[in-house]
């Protein structure tokens, strides 16, 4: 019997292909995204197969710099039914990867200017469960009421035009 070949991951011009699991649709409504970052996940075996399965949600979740290190908040990731008693807790904090110099750049301005850590993907790069994390600032009602007033008329002038 012959060997199977790996088959090559896609990749685009970015690099390996990227698989979106779930995105926090609310966070560009409710924050003004100022910089991104994407994270690695300290995750359990359990808690990788849920996510496969897309039984995760990040709505309520968000990143705090707790004793030199970054950790998720929040993330509900529902136990994973044949894990049977090896399971995990479906809102414990987890553990964000990055690198020293992106963690003081990224977390320690957040802090100190009063913005939040706001999860906006879960997603797959390369076979590994990456977050995309954003420094936001909060909207107030005005702001947000501008900005689906702004929609609306771009919406109304591109229908015009047609």
């Amino acid at each position: 019997m012959a060997k199977k070949k790996k088959q090559p991951t896609k990749t685009n011009d970015s690099g390996p292909e990227r698989r979106v699991v779930t995105r926090n649709r609310k966070a560009r409504h409710t924050y003004d995204v100022l910089e991104e970052l994407e994270c690695g996940v300290v995750l359990t075996g359990s808690e990788v197969k849920s996510i496969r399965d897309g039984k995760v949600s990040i709505d309520e979740s968000y990143a705090r710099v707790i004793d030199g290190e970054l950790w998720w908040l929040g993330a509900r990731i529902a136990e994973y039914p044949q894990a049977n008693v090896m399971n995990h807790d479906p809102e414990r904090r987890r553990k964000l990867l990055v690198h020293k110099r992106e963690l003081k750049k990224f977390a320690e301005s957040a802090s100190q200017q009063g913005l939040t850590l706001v999860p906006l993907t879960v997603h797959f790069v390369g076979g590994k469960i990456k977050v995309g994390l954003a420094m936001a600032r909060g909207r107030r009602l005005y702001d947000k009421r501008q900005k689906l007033r702004a929609r609306s008329d771009r919406e109304e002038m591109r229908q015009a035009s047609r």
